[in-house]
């Protein structure tokens, strides 16, 4: 056994050395040792601090997958608020991007930074005098959940800065979770082989991974991550973006080599041409590029919008298209009683996804288009995401498709429907077992008052056992009500409870974006909730009250005035 003090100094090599191998091969990708040798290296450090346990520190190599497993992720918030960008869709979009923030700065040229804009899981990670410390998922953009110990089973996620350059005191930096698609379709084999469910695509691959409540299964998964913005920065001025991914590569954090600097919009336009060009050979997924002004004083000079910076902007590739059938058109009750037409398709895999419905939108959408039962047609994921249909191919008609109509009463129960402006509305209100549904699943949801156990199924079963007949029936719930339907057990009703009993301590503003008030989303709940201070305060604001709100307009004010002047919302609510 090596003397005490031999020991710490071989200890302090070891994980240099370590350090040193795992930003060549994680960030550089120019491995210079074999795995064995790697390992050798790894087993003598483990040994080593098993025997000396008192030189064990946070930032060790050997500290990866250390964490126990959680009940739950914590909320935390965020050092800088984790922003979502505006997207252009066409060339235009792009060119009147750049036209506007010439004019605001009043310059005639811009420099700028583009990069892909991967499709993954994006988290912030703080490191203190250059050792990591926390990690959280963006969340809601202002808060989001603690992923520290998953984070640290990443192995492109550094522990320790590198100090090549001088390290700042704090660092708050974003990058984007991700899982290559070569190791995802490995991973899905072995989920198949194991008889489970094969997952949709990477970005849904990585996401789940990152968040396992237990760390040792994270550690499991084969992710990645690509850092690619400074939030926040302590000890060290950095004067643009291009510098800032500079510093994060010296300091170890691994960006996309694929970035770079254009000093001309035709520049940046020919920099998406190439990436859409390139994108099916690349290892991972993208779905366009990220823009963003390099100076980030001129960053700081045009600041922000509620969600999304004013400098930046993502520039999406078109969607994919793929071909099917429509098999049948029906109308949906959404939550304030609007009746969406929703297609119901021949399922079709679009990017990795099954799709089997798609949205229509509105009557007047389905009329210009001229959209019918039985039509083949093309659909795309819109944004990658949402499906739609995006042309009707007119040309394979039979002459046996048939139009369709939002019916005249509502399809679920019977109220008159009527036409407001492009949409048509159910006038039964909470008396509708789907308005009833939704209304309440939105009041549970993650970003209102956040209820577990009260997912769509729950709530279905709870509205159609006539247990709930409004959102407030939750807080009257009692165990042996429960117990009395299917899928509910002692366990799961006592976890329900406790979820409802819970909510009861949330925010003033969850509680104003729970009441599902028309054009108040989760940004104008936080404005209005720190105006107001108290829900009484609010319930009694009248329309020039609200509208002296910097971010409140007339359409918003009128919204909130007339629901809180329903005297069945006031009565509900007390």
């Amino acid at each position: 056994m090596l003397p005490k003090e031999k020991a710490k100094k071989r200890i302090e090599e070891l994980r240099k050395l370590i350090r040193h191998h795992d930003y060549l091969y994680y960030v550089l990708n120019k491995p210079e040792i074999s795995d064995a040798e790697y390992d050798k290296l790894m087993v003598e450090l483990k040994e080593l601090e098993e025997a000396y346990p008192e030189f064990i520190s946070p930032d060790s190599p050997t500290q990866r997958v250390g964490g126990f497993a959680a009940e739950e992720f914590k909320t935390v918030t965020h050092v800088k608020p984790m922003l979502s960008l505006d997207s252009a869709f066409t060339e235009e979009d792009v060119k009147r991007f750049d036209e506007r923030v010439k004019r605001e700065l009043g310059v005639k040229n811009i420099e700028y930074v583009v990069e892909p804009k991967l499709d993954g899981l994006s988290v912030e990670l703080v490191y203190e005098n250059g050792v990591f410390v926390s990690g959280s998922t963006r969340g809601d953009g202002v808060t989001g959940e603690d992923v520290t110990e998953n984070l640290k089973t990443v192995k492109s996620v550094p522990l320790r800065l590198r100090e090549k350059q001088g390290i700042p005191k704090m660092l708050a930096v974003r990058g984007e979770v991700i899982m290559h698609i070569k190791d995802f379709e490995e991973f899905n084999k072995q989920l198949i082989e194991q008889g489970e469910e094969p997952l949709a695509n990477p970005r849904n691959a990585a996401s789940g991974s990152l968040r396992r409540l237990d760390p040792k299964e994270t550690a499991e998964r084969p992710l990645d991550i690509f850092f690619y913005e400074i939030l926040s920065i302590k000890g060290i001025e950095i004067k643009s973006q291009w510098s800032a991914l500079e510093h994060l590569r010296e300091w170890g954090l691994k960006v996309n080599h694929l970035t770079k600097k254009c000093s001309t919009i035709d520049e940046v336009i020919k920099y998406h041409t190439e990436m859409a060009e390139k994108r099916d050979t690349l290892s991972y997924e993208i779905d366009g590029v990220v823009i963003k002004i390099n100076d980030l004083s001129f960053q700081e000079k045009l600041g922000v919008k509620a969600r999304s910076p004013r400098w930046a902007i993502a520039y999406k590739f078109p969607p994919r298209e793929e071909e099917t059938e429509i098999m049948d058109i029906v109308a949906q009750v959404g939550r304030t009683g609007t009746l969406t037409p929703v297609a119901l398709l021949k399922p079709v895999d679009v990017t990795g996804v099954t799709v089997s419905r798609a949205t229509l939108h509105n009557q007047d959408f389905i009329d210009q288009m001229d959209i019918r039962i039985g039509d083949k047609v093309k659909v795309a994921r819109a944004g990658d995401v949402i499906p739609e249909v995006v042309k009707v191919l007119k040309e394979k008609r039979t002459g046996r498709e048939k139009k369709f109509h939002i019916p005249s009463k509502c399809p679920v129960c019977g109220s008159k429907v009527v036409k407001e402006g492009a949409f048509y509305r159910c006038t039964g209100g909470l008396a509708c077992p789907a308005q009833l549904k939704r209304s309440i699943a939105h009041y549970a949801s993650k970003g209102a008052m956040d209820i577990e156990g009260l997912g769509r199924k729950n709530v279905d079963l709870l509205v159609d056992s006539g247990l709930i007949k409004r959102v407030s029936d939750l807080y009257t719930l009692k165990k042996e009500d429960l117990l009395c339907l299917p899928r509910f057990a002692e366990k799961s009703a006592e976890n329900l409870l406790k979820g409802i009993e819970n909510s009861k301590n949330q925010s003033l503003s969850r509680f104003i974006y729970a009441l599902g008030i028309p054009n108040v989303g989760e940004h104008m709940a936080r404005v209005l909730a720190e105006k107001f201070n108290t829900l009484d305060a609010l319930m009694n604001a009248k329309e020039e009250d609200l509208i002296s709100i910097h971010e409140v307009g007339p359409e918003t004010a009128e919204s909130i005035v007339s629901f809180f002047r329903e005297k069945t919302n006031r009565e509900e609510i007390e």
